[in-house]
């Protein structure tokens, strides 16, 4: 783009918008009646079950597997340097040994997901709570303005 373009470019939406401020915006519903489904924040105590469950038995199960893998991984190296004699085993101890790094990583994110689910839900539930709670007050005070209003 050269220079003068630009400037004929900057030139033509200042005077469009000299002074006026533009918003952007979510389209309305095509619909027409009704709110928009878009931007509506939905959580299902179901889903962030079944999501946390899934880590949480992933890490139980790939702990306890892992473990086992550990321990054969260990028991080769240490029968090939010591009685076998084989150079092999510092091989197979380097893989392990980076083998346990990955493990490690992966037992901590899914016991990272699992227990943020769980603090998900639990503060979705408190927010239910709080919000149920200050509806409930704002028909309580609706109700009293009604027949504060009625009684004349």
């Amino acid at each position: 783009m050269a220079w003068d373009e630009w400037e004929r470019l900057k030139k033509e939406a200042a005077e469009r918008h000299s002074t006026q401020m533009q918003l952007n915006s979510v389209p309305v519903d095509p619909g027409g009646s009704g709110p928009s489904t878009y931007g509506d924040l939905k959580v299902d105590d179901k889903d962030l079950i079944a999501v946390g469950k899934a880590a949480h038995d992933l890490h139980k199960d790939f702990g306890d597997v892992s473990d086992k893998a550990r321990l054969a991984s260990m028991s080769v190296v240490d029968s090939m340097k010591k009685s076998d004699g084989f150079e092999l085993g510092a091989a197979i101890d380097h893989v392990a040994t980076h083998w346990i790094d990955q493990v490690q990583s992966l037992l901590d994110a899914t016991a990272h997901i699992s227990n943020h689910l769980h603090v998900t839900q639990s503060t979705h539930a408190k927010d239910e709570v709080y919000i149920e709670g200050v509806i409930s007050s704002i028909s309580t005070l609706d109700k009293g303005f009604d027949e504060r209003t009625s009684g004349k």
